[in-house]
Formats: structure tokens, sequence, C-alpha cells
């Protein structure tokens, strides 16, 4: 079963950015981790990431015409982002929200999420394992 993974807003500079914060991973090393954590559980994870909410919500349209399930990590656009929470509600397949930071441990314009509210479920904090946990969530929601 394919699974679309969609990444938000400088998820390609992981490298670049806080580490106590994101994590040692780089963007491809995530991209694997995830890929092969998808394939042990029988999903063919197509992973993608972009900077321009247009091109998101595309995606997420393209998810919501072939019901392909959804793990996303919105990045900046979880707290303000209508347009990406509209086609998000769009979905008929599970959608799970992922973050690699808690965001409520952070500042708190982060503590809002405008996305939480039509996704499944949200699971952040845990670095790049919070997409493992996302793909067994997926896993188990589908049966």
């Amino acid at each position: 079963m394919k699974l679309m993974v969609i990444n938000g807003p400088n998820l390609a500079r992981l490298d670049i950015r806080d580490s106590s914060i994101y994590g040692d991973l780089n963007y491809g090393e995530l991209k694997s981790l995830i890929e092969n954590s998808a394939k042990a559980l029988g999903f063919e994870a197509d992973v993608r990431q972009s900077n321009d909410e247009a091109t998101i919500i595309s995606w997420l349209h393209e998810a919501a015409d072939s019901k392909t399930p959804v793990i996303i990590n919105p990045a900046a656009f979880t707290h303000y982002s209508y347009a990406i929470r509209d086609a998000a509600e769009l979905l008929v397949a599970p959608l799970i929200e992922v973050h690699l930071s808690n965001p409520m441990a952070r500042e708190e314009f982060r503590h809002t999420s405008v996305i939480s509210g039509v996704a499944n479920g949200t699971i952040a904090g845990f670095g790049p394992n919070s997409y493992v946990l996302a793909i067994n969530a997926l896993k188990a929601l589908l049966g």
C-alpha cells in the first residue's frame, strides 16, 4: 500500500538546523529512515518536501483523489495555514501529523496547530522516531 509523507518548509535543511531541537539526521537520512520503516510494515513511502504552501496543497489533493494515507509534518505551516488544513480535511484515508520536536515545549506561537483538528492523531517530540511511530499508528488504523 502506498503512503505519502509530506514535509513542509525547512525540513530539507536539517543538517544546518539546531540539532538539539531537530536531531542529528540530515534530510537524506531521515528520508531513508522513513522509507525503510514503511517498507518493513508493508508500505511504499512516497516522501516529499516543499517550502511552498501551494505545492503541499496540491499533494494533499492528489492524496485525497487517490485515497492515499498521509503522514504530514507541516513545519511552520502547522500554526497558520488554513489552506493546508482545508486541503487536509478533504482526505478520506487516515492523516497523521508529526513533528520532530515537541511544539508544546517551545515558543508559545507553536502551541497552536490548525492541522491537528483534521488529523487522526499527532505524534511529536520523538525526533526522527516520530515518523516511525506514525507509520506504526497508520498500520494500526488501517488494520
